[in-house]
């Protein structure tokens, strides 16, 4: 004999599963942690900073 299902409970679940794919989905391409971004914002501007203190000013005439 078959087995009887709620096809509303049936619709529910497979909604709720194909919600948590695109929640997973979603985690993958979106989710940093806030830690991880201000660690790369932290490097992104100290390498900013390294290259600056680096650079050569044009402004001053060069010595002919």
């Amino acid at each position: 004999m078959a087995e009887i299902i709620n096809l509303r409970q049936a619709r529910k679940h497979k909604a709720r599963a194909e919600a948590e794919k695109a929640a997973e989905q979603n985690r993958i391409s979106f989710g940093r942690t806030k830690a991880e971004r201000k660690l790369t914002e932290a490097e992104r501007d100290k390498a900013a900073r390294h290259i600056d203190g680096h650079k050569r000013d044009r402004d001053e005439p060069e010595p002919a």
